[in-house]
């Protein structure tokens, strides 16, 4: 599961960071939205994936609340998944 958490991290916070800093300055400084809407609803999906496992890998490796928080938050921010990746993903 671990390994599968760690793709899905790694796919959404790409895909954050080229909607965020690609896609939505295309669409606002050329007036052009075709990358928002192809990398919109990818990006969404594998938001809502990194979500459902934050929430199993909540119970199945004991992290505390705060933990738990900061990986769910981490989708919210450019990078943060990379952060949690390195910080509660990776297996020593």
């Amino acid at each position: 599961m671990i390994k599968l958490f760690r793709l899905v991290a790694f796919i959404e916070g790409v895909s954050y960071i080229l909607l965020l800093f690609i896609a939505v300055p295309i669409k606002y400084l050329l007036d052009d939205p075709t990358y928002v809407k192809l990398l919109g609803m990818p990006h969404g999906i594998l938001f809502v994936g990194y979500i459902i496992f934050a929430v199993i890998g909540k119970n199945k490796f004991n992290w505390s609340y705060l933990e738990f928080f900061i990986i769910s938050a981490a989708s919210l921010v450019p990078f943060g998944t990379f952060y949690v990746d390195k910080k509660y993903l990776r297996i020593n």
